[in-house]
Parts: C-alpha cells; structure tokens; sequence
C-alpha cells in the first residue's frame, strides 16, 4: 500500500510504500517527548516529495539514528537508521500519515529507555 504523510505545516511531504501491521511506541528520552507511534520500513520504500533542504536531523546518544524533523513546525515525520543487518531503514510517524488511523493496528511498547 501506498502511503502519504508530512510534517503540520506541509513543509515536509513524504511517500511511503509498504504495509502497516503494527505501531511501536518507545519510551527512550526523544520518542517519549515527541509522542511519536512509529513503523519500520526499508528506507528505500519512502520518497521525500519536497526539497532535503526542508528538513533537519538530530542525533544523539550512540548517533545512529538520523531524528529527521520539519525546520519550520518542528514535527518528526521520519526517522532514517539501520536494522541488525545493516540494511537502512526509516522509522515513520504514523501520526504524520494522511488517512491512517494508528489506532486500527496493534501497539506495541519498546523499552527504548534500557538500550
């Protein structure tokens, strides 16, 4: 399935291919702030549809993971890492989806704070 997202502003605007069978919900220092409800995917299955120069990135701890966000609304759509296997991956928003109910797919909670 296709998907639609962006930031609040629609500075940010963004496709992503796949499917959504499930919601994460970590609670590390970022994700519990942002209240982001997240879904993985292979990196190459989104597309930015606006300019890169719309968006910023955030790291911290190990800096691994790329915490993309809106220069202009501040909004996290997406954030861009690796698996266990190396392969890159993005981490979306599922608040940032356009007609997508996070709520219709199982929620699971991460204990992001132990890692």
């Amino acid at each position: 399935m296709l998907y639609r997202g962006s930031c609040h502003c629609g500075n940010v605007k963004f496709e992503v291919e796949g499917e959504v069978t499930g919601a994460l919900s970590c609670n590390c220092s970022i994700c519990r702030r942002k209240g982001a409800l997240l879904a993985f995917f292979p990196r190459a299955a989104l597309k930015l549809l606006t300019p890169e120069d719309a968006l910023a990135s955030y790291t911290f701890n190990k800096h691994v993971i790329r915490h993309r966000f809106c220069k202009t609304c501040g909004i996290h759509p997406y954030g861009e890492g690796v698996d266990q296997k190396g392969n890159a991956m993005a981490a979306v928003n599922l608040n940032c989806l356009e007609d997508f109910e996070p709520s219709s797919v199982p929620l699971q909670h991460y204990d992001g704070r132990a890692h």
